[in-house]
């Protein structure tokens, strides 16, 4: 049996993140008070690791909340 690799990771930038996996955006929100910052509008372009040192953030801690939530089933309208 191999092991998946995570479908989001530190050398992907937030906007292809948020892009092809919505559900991320709340994440990202929820680091914004820690970060001091909004994260979707001052590091749209930067990968997710660039923006966790830049801001002092967990990465591993990051990358794990962000594969948890694609990997919630979403709500049906």
């Amino acid at each position: 049996m191999t092991a998946t690799r995570p479908a989001i990771t530190a050398s992907m930038t937030l906007l292809d993140t948020v892009h092809a996996h919505p559900a991320t955006e709340a994440v990202f929100r929820s680091r914004d008070e820690q970060a001091g910052v909004c994260l979707l509008c001052s590091a749209l372009f930067e990968t997710i690791g660039a923006v966790a040192v830049a801001h002092g953030l967990d990465l591993d801690a990051l990358l794990d909340d962000l594969n948890r939530a694609i990997a919630l089933p979403r709500a049906r309208d």
